[in-house]
């Protein structure tokens, strides 16, 4: 009786054991962070005071770059570099127009040994009436 209750217990533990690592390779985790330093390329001293400009559009892109053990992509300075050039070339900007209120944010998602960044990039365009 006493030996039957000992395998009885060695098989609930297997099969918990076995549930609690499948769960475990199965879970992904997450990260976002809003970068909050100054990466438009473009320097320009506009003063927005006056209401001598119009809003034309919001645009927006977004770049990715996957890594297998750490390995591979690009490093992540260069992936929020390419994010504001990608929004640039995106805005397809003419003649007065500028981008401000340039805005970056990334997010990244990691499973076991599999891990991808993804940089956001947002601005609005603006053109100058006068």
């Amino acid at each position: 009786m006493f030996n039957t209750n000992i395998i009885v217990m060695k098989h609930i533990l297997s099969r918990v054991a076995v549930a609690i690592v499948a769960t475990l390779l199965l879970v992904s985790c997450g990260v976002s962070q809003n970068l909050t330093n100054n990466v438009n390329l473009n320097q320009t001293n506009v003063v927005l005071s006056q209401k001598n400009f119009h809003v034309v559009k919001t645009v927006e892109t977004n770049v990715s770059a996957t890594y297998i053990f750490g390995i591979g992509g690009i490093s992540k300075k260069t992936l929020q570099n390419n994010a504001v050039a990608e929004l640039t070339k995106k805005a397809n900007l003419t003649g007065s127009q500028a981008l401000v209120n340039v805005t970056v944010k990334s997010s990244g998602k990691f499973i076991l040994f599999f891990s991808q960044v993804t940089y956001y990039a947002e601005a609005t365009v603006i053109e100058f009436d006068e």
